[in-house]
């Protein structure tokens, strides 16, 4: 089993923002979360854990299994299971697991979820007070509504949500991490630097640049003249990133234009290759409704 990482690059953009604007509400009466932003990117929204907290957590959907830092873990005095394979961008680790009894964002509960115990990496260095991630083995079970631009979160059990959401499908693509264990978020895009057709990246809700991992095809899309950035990984080492040229973005009805991205310097050695080529954040759009029953997701630029 993996879990992809959150990617934080600092200064890239501001830092936190608290949500404070004026009172939208999410459709179809369902309640409404009211997160903060980390680099105008990264969603953080109290979680309840085993009845005690709240604690902040970052929204991933990039991510398939709910992590706790060790910190809380030992707070919580949860008791470890086993280990399972993590994937994070570059590295690869067994990590200790637990099940949690009960895990509650906003007003929406799930009962005995899995979680890893493990650091945060960047995003904590960004952060201190994240305490967590709340992943696809949570957000799964749920019509999830990021809407960047009212600056609130929905989680829809009862599908209130999805007649009030107007806009193309966008099919997700299954992929074998998928049909393993909780959904993950990929989709099909097509990137003008890149001639072979169609790449799968993952929207990733925990990251704030769009990656491309390693290949034959995106090396010569390297900016020489442009200094790697780094990131501190989930296994507690900065890791380089190599900027690549500015590219034209399509995907579904939408093109996004001139987006930056990134891609790994080097990696962990035995590191299991991944089922997409690389990650788009989700902050790239104004609204993103996740339906993970009917494999879709709605985006609006």
């Amino acid at each position: 089993m993996s879990s992809f990482k959150n990617l934080v690059f600092a200064g890239l953009a501001a830092a936190t923002v608290s949500i404070v604007n004026a009172e939208p509400h999410c459709p179809g009466n369902v309640d409404s979360l009211r997160p903060r932003l980390i680099q105008n990117a990264q969603i953080i929204v109290p979680v309840t854990i085993n009845h005690t907290g709240p604690y902040d957590f970052l929204l991933d959907t990039g991510a398939q299994i709910t992590t706790v830092d060790p910190a809380l873990a030992k707070v919580l005095d949860l008791k470890i299971e086993g280990t399972t394979g993590v994937i994070g961008v570059g590295n690869y680790a067994r990590t200790p697991f637990t099940t949690l009894d009960s895990v509650q964002a906003g007003s929406q509960v799930v009962e005995r979820v899995m979680a890893v115990i493990q650091d945060l990496g960047q995003i904590q260095i960004e952060d201190s007070g994240v305490r967590g991630v709340l992943a696809g083995n949570f957000l799964a079970n749920f019509g999830v509504l990021i809407d960047y631009h009212d600056r609130i979160v929905c989680l829809d059990k009862a599908d209130a949500i999805e007649a009030k959401v107007k806009g193309q499908h966008v099919g997700l693509v299954a992929t074998s991490e998928s049909r393993q264990g909780p959904k993950t978020l990929t989709v099909a895009v097509r990137l003008s630097g890149i001639k072979k057709g169609s790449l799968l990246l993952r929207l990733d809700s925990g990251v704030n640049v769009p990656l491309l991992y390693p290949s034959a095809e995106a090396a010569h899309l390297v900016d020489v003249g442009t200094s790697p950035l780094n990131s501190r990984g989930t296994d507690g080492t900065d890791h380089a990133f190599a900027v690549l040229t500015r590219q034209e973005v399509q995907i579904g009805p939408h093109t996004l234009h001139a987006i930056p991205f990134v891609m790994p310097v080097s990696a962990t050695k035995n590191i299991p290759k991944a089922d997409a080529d690389g990650l788009l954040p989700t902050a790239l759009f104004n609204r993103v409704y996740i339906n993970y029953a009917r494999d879709y997701v709605v985006l609006e630029p």
